[in-house]
């Protein structure tokens, strides 16, 4: 069991990890004519918790049960995954993006999130609310508009050949690399990161 343990702790190489998540949206479909998808999840939480009569939540949500169980072991593995099974070994980047983001005020990387943006001192300041509430709505309402998240787009919709999936994903690249290239730097310096 030791081993078994430290051979799941090890990174999975791309050849191993990536057909396994392809491999998931056919396993989906055949054995439950289920799509996947994470950001739905939250449309059915809010169907169960909030029954107000609003016609975006009023449908049978019960149906969805797989769907918040999945969104669950998520969340569960990933406890798991961070408090008994991480990794010691300090996370390699890349010089040149130390150096970017040391420009930017940005110098732990000895966590997986750096502790300059993800602290609680953080959250509750002009640069919490930028990062945290803007960015949350931002990346809440491109999911609305776009029809899904990032995930159930790029790993189900363009696998199951969705020619809008493909225009979103395309435009989720383009946003994050605008986002990344252009508009980070300024508005760091805006919120005096």
């Amino acid at each position: 069991m030791e081993q078994f343990i430290e051979w799941i702790k090890q990174p999975w190489p791309w050849y191993v990890a990536g057909p396994m998540i392809g491999l998931t949206v056919p396993a989906l479909l055949i054995l439950g004519n289920k799509t996947f998808g994470i950001s739905s999840s939250l449309r059915h939480i809010c169907a169960a918790c909030v029954p107000a009569g609003i016609p975006f939540f009023s449908y049978n949500w019960k149906k969805e049960t797989w769907n918040l169980l999945f969104v669950l072991g998520v969340a569960i593995g990933g406890f798991i995954a961070t408090n008994f099974m991480a990794n010691p070994n300090t996370i390699v980047i890349s010089e040149a993006t130390q150096a970017d983001l040391a420009a930017l005020g940005i110098t732990n990387f000895s966590d997986l999130m750096p502790a300059d943006l993800y602290t609680w001192e953080t959250v509750f300041s002009a640069k919490g609310l930028l990062f945290f509430v803007f960015g949350g709505f931002l990346v809440g309402f491109g999911t609305r508009y776009a029809g899904g998240c990032t995930s159930g787009h790029a790993i189900m919709g363009i696998s199951s050949l969705q020619w809008p999936s493909v225009i979103a994903t395309t435009f989720f690249m383009i946003g994050g690399f605008l986002m990344t290239h252009v508009l980070l730097e300024p508005l760091m310096k805006l919120v005096g990161f």
